[in-house]
């Protein structure tokens, strides 16, 4: 990579600023002064601006975040704040969500800067498992499982909804998996049958477990176990 775009991805600063920035005399590269953008920067080369260490990034970056209510998944919203608070990470504003949970809704996001990773969780075609832990206003129904079992005829749509699993834990509580991403889709469902979610908690995608070591607003890096197992679609 070229010095001038990583110390503009890593300050957040434009090309043109980042050339004043050189001039100054302020970047080294393994403790030595460089002053042209076109240095081509080596994976194991260390930079430093002003004399802070800067940290290169060494390919596709992949995290699970624990959600808390209050925060959005996007990188940037004007009225709320976002998930990337929590994410203490080298140009953390470069990753994206790989589906997003309503700003009232807690548990797993998976993060990442390769596209093409998280376009196999969010394309239809790939049919990606989410669960989801409902706590409801009112005590469910018995059929209610094979009704979304069959299908939900949600308001405003065309189409039922895909077949989806659900488990009764309690009257009012229940585990459910869909393979679809519709707009607010479990809170639709529910509200289909005459129901309203209070609270809704994302377990699991696709192959990847929200890890119970995780508080609320804590993240780690997957495991290469987690991550391959996005690489092929779900048949």
């Amino acid at each position: 990579m070229r010095l001038d775009k990583f110390l503009s991805q890593q300050l957040g600063i434009s090309r043109n600023d980042v050339g004043r920035e050189l001039r100054a005399e302020l970047v080294t590269v393994d403790n030595e002064v460089i002053k042209t953008g076109a240095y081509k920067l080596k994976p194991d080369q260390q930079v430093a601006y002003d004399g802070t260490i800067l940290q290169q990034l060494n390919g596709p970056r992949y995290f699970m975040l624990n959600k808390p209510q209050g925060y959005v998944c996007s990188t940037d919203d004007p009225s709320n704040p976002t998930i990337l608070y929590f994410i203490d990470e080298p140009v953390a504003h470069k990753l994206h969500s790989a589906g997003r949970l309503d700003i009232d809704t807690t548990g797993l996001v998976l993060l990442t800067d390769d596209g093409q990773w998280s376009h196999r969780i969010t394309s239809p075609k790939h049919h990606c498992e989410k669960t989801y832990l409902v706590t409801l206003e009112h005590p469910i129904s018995g059929d209610i499982e094979e009704k979304f079992l069959a299908g939900i005829q949600l308001n405003g749509e065309k189409t039922l909804t895909k077949p989806a699993q659900l488990e009764i834990i309690e009257p009012q509580i229940v585990r459910l998996t869909i393979s679809e991403g519709r707009y607010h889709q479990v809170k639709r469902m529910f509200a289909a049958v005459g129901n309203y979610v209070v609270e809704l908690h994302r377990e699991r995608i696709g192959e990847i477990n929200l890890d119970p070591a995780l508080g609320a607003g804590e993240y780690r890096a997957l495991a290469d176990s987690e991550i391959n197992s996005i690489q092929m679609p779900r048949l």
